[in-house]
């Protein structure tokens, strides 16, 4: 009996077991199926090419690049960046006609993705565009300005080429008067002034040489402002006289207010007083005086002002002067020593000191040259 009753609880309690199981499987389906139906149904999701669409004009205008969207061969949207560049009425015309160049058309016509593009808008610029499909038919054109890079390039080469021109002509004098100099039975006299000239163009040489220094020590620091406090008003009478020299000191007209303090580089400040000291004094006029001038102007700048009598730059000149290498009179500056490097080591040094330099010439009359530079006042 007792052996029956046991059997009888083992089968209950597995009984028991077996519905306990099924019933947590019932609730753990049941609970699966309430969740699935709790879920939102997601709507169908609008054409990829009008949410590409949507998209892309909403990032176009704030891209720093032109882009173009072209659906087919039409143009169906362009930012404002390609709206300067090509015309306000892109959108609508034919994507090769608001292009209008041979290379641009056989890109969009082509497979490459990428094409470099010259005289796209003007005749020496150069573009990359680069095309890239979205959706269905719509094609993104992006134009990637490359001409400033060029422009570098091309500076570069020029820059390397008058280099060696203008160190090859001193160079080319001092080995031929050299030569002629070993050779037997050359009179005296000659030889006096053969050495004269080796000893010119070598002086010459060494000018140039240290011009060429002076601008890359003066570029490799353009970006670092100068933060030491200078006594202005002293460096420039001292740039004034160290230019002129003792043999034309009695040509300067100094009126420098005292105590103008400001935040640069003693050494440059120096260097573009006597640059611009020694070519006032070579080019104006040997009679007259260089009046050089410095006082506190409006908003805390300091006015500096080298201004000669002589026969004047015509205007034509005058955007270029600052240019390496640039001379309005070559002949004229080669003789009298000028490097033609000056004005460009001026700019570059007032650019480092966040100055502002303006050249004002008349024909007959005279040249000045105004360079504005911001005083400690206003630097603090």
């Amino acid at each position: 009996m007792a052996i029956a009753v046991s059997g009888c609880v083992g089968l209950l309690v597995l009984g028991v077991s077996w519905l306990v199981v099924a019933v947590l499987l019932l609730l753990w389906l049941a609970s699966l199926l309430l969740h699935y139906q709790a879920e939102p149904k997601l709507e169908p999701p609008a054409s990829s090419d009008t949410i590409s669409r949507e998209n892309l004009t909403k990032l176009m205008e704030h891209s720093s690049l032109p882009l173009l969207v072209a659906d087919g061969d039409r143009v169906v949207e362009v930012n404002i960046l390609a709206r300067e560049l090509l015309g306000d009425h892109l959108v609508g015309q034919d994507i090769r006609i608001a292009l209008r160049h041979p290379d641009a058309i056989a890109l969009i016509e082509g497979t490459k993705e990428q094409a470099t593009v010259r005289g796209l808008i003007r005749r020496r610029d150069i573009w990359q565009i680069n095309r890239q499909r979205v959706n269905g038919s719509l094609t993104v054109l992006e134009l990637v300005n490359r001409t400033p890079e060029a422009d570098i390039g091309r500076a570069h080469t020029d820059f390397v080429a008058n280099a060696s021109h203008e160190l090859r002509t001193p160079l080319a004098s001092i080995i031929g008067y050299a030569e002629t100099l070993s050779e037997d039975g050359v009179p005296e006299e000659k030889r006096a002034r053969f050495l004269d000239t080796i000893t010119r163009e070598a002086r010459r040489m060494s000018a140039l040489v240290e011009d060429l220094m002076s601008l890359s020590r003066v570029e490799a620091e353009k970006h670092d402002q100068p933060r030491a406090p200078i006594n202005l008003s002293e460096i420039v009478e001292r740039g004034a006289r160290d230019g002129a020299g003792p043999q034309r000191s009695g040509r300067l007209d100094l009126h420098i207010a005292p105590h103008i303090e400001a935040l640069g580089d003693s050494q440059q400040i120096e260097q573009l007083l006597r640059n611009l000291v020694d070519n006032a004094l070579k080019y104006g006029d040997s009679e007259q005086p260089v009046t050089v001038s410095l006082t506190r102007g409006q908003r805390d700048m300091a006015m500096l002002t080298v201004k000669d009598r002589g026969p004047g730059i015509p205007a034509e000149h005058i955007p270029h002067l600052t240019r390496r290498f640039y001379r309005t009179d070559p002949g004229r500056s080669r003789a009298s020593g000028g490097t033609g490097l000056g004005l460009a080591i001026v700019k570059h040094v007032i650019e480092r000191h966040c100055g502002h330099m303006e050249i004002r010439s008349e024909v007959g009359v005279g040249t000045e040259v105004l360079i504005k530079l911001p005083t400690a006042a206003s630097n603090g």
